[in-house]
């Protein structure tokens, strides 16, 4: 069972294609989907604290420095990026709210999946990801604000009262209940379950969530034409790029760089495209960078995985 939930989650790249494309050729067998978006995520990260123990945020104090920069980089070149991608190549105002939302949004649970494909950090990975996840809380909404404020309208309060519901508090939650679990006599084989469990229910919902915003959109997606395809692809270019490039110049090594790279070319798009479609619904474009963006982060993820995992740090077999 174990063994089968760990290949369906390796396997998270092919479901996202897949899903979008059943989306885009079958869009009604996909627009049910739309008002559980924001409950399907609160789902994922309930399942992301199920996962976290006291030791985790330990580990954080163990190596404050390189996950420091990874989340600092996570918050810096991503934005930045976005908001660049987006006036260079003159997305109109609800594209550029929509590639900025999403370019603020913090690392995906996917990025880790990826990175144990690609032998980087595994551990790092995590610690990066959780901790973007709750900065997100507070800095999502504020780089929003900042970068796109000017386009269009950005309620940046409303903002943060999402994440707060969406993400802070299922992930306080599953916390606490896997703290909870740790006073129960077969504590290791309910986490056992919960780790090989939890990852499949993430990619299922997650492909759910995109898939459904492709159905929605697919008119709208094939009018943005070519340019915002283009614009989507490199940010995520230059998250992947410029990610590890960072780490290098801090002297880290090629673990902790392929590490950066994934965890900053990778974001969490169900989440922006959920942010999108409840503060945004009057723009109809603005989900729509995040429905590309979930299928650009894990082809380009999987493809440096699979290079990488060809080429593996010293050290390691």
């Amino acid at each position: 069972m174990t063994k089968w939930c760990g290949w369906f989650a390796a396997a998270f790249p092919l479901w996202i294609v897949l899903g979008c494309a059943w989306a885009w050729i079958q869009p009604e067998a996909w627009t049910w989907f739309a008002p559980w978006i924001r409950p399907g995520l609160g789902l994922i990260m309930l399942g992301m604290g199920l996962t976290l123990r006291v030791a985790d945020f330990a580990a954080v104090a163990r190596q404050p420095k390189a996950v420091f920069a990874g989340v600092a980089a996570q918050f810096v070149i991503m934005p930045v990026s976005g908001w660049l991608v987006a006036k260079t190549f003159a997305l109109q105002p609800q594209l550029t709210l929509g590639l900025i939302l999403v370019a603020c949004c913090p690392g995906g649970t996917a990025s880790n999946v990826i990175c144990y494909l690609a032998r980087a950090n595994v551990a790092l990975s995590v610690l990066m990801t959780m901790c973007s996840t709750f900065a997100a809380v507070v800095l999502t909404p504020l780089l929003t604000k900042l970068l796109a404020g000017k386009v269009l309208p950005v309620d940046a309060l409303e903002l943060f009262k999402s994440m707060l519901v969406i993400v802070l508090l299922p992930l306080v939650a599953g916390i606490a209940v896997n703290s909870g679990v740790g006073r129960l006599k077969r504590a290791e084989v309910v986490r056992k379950g919960v780790d090989a469990i939890g990852p499949v229910i993430s990619v299922l919902v997650i492909v759910l969530i995109v898939g459904c915003i492709v159905a929605l959109k697919r008119d709208l997606i094939a009018a943005a034409g070519v340019p915002l395809f283009v614009a989507v692809f490199a940010l995520h270019a230059l998250g992947f790029g410029v990610g590890y490039a960072v780490m290098g110049m801090m002297g880290r090594d090629v673990g902790m760089r392929r590490t950066a790279s994934i965890e900053v070319g990778m974001q969490n798009s169900g989440l922006g495209a959920a942010l999108a479609t409840k503060h945004f619904a009057e723009f109809a474009l603005a989900p729509v960078p995040a429905a590309i963006s979930a299928v650009y982060h894990c082809i380009i993820g999987s493809v440096l995985a699979a290079w990488w995992r060809r080429k593996p740090p010293a050290g390691m077999p």
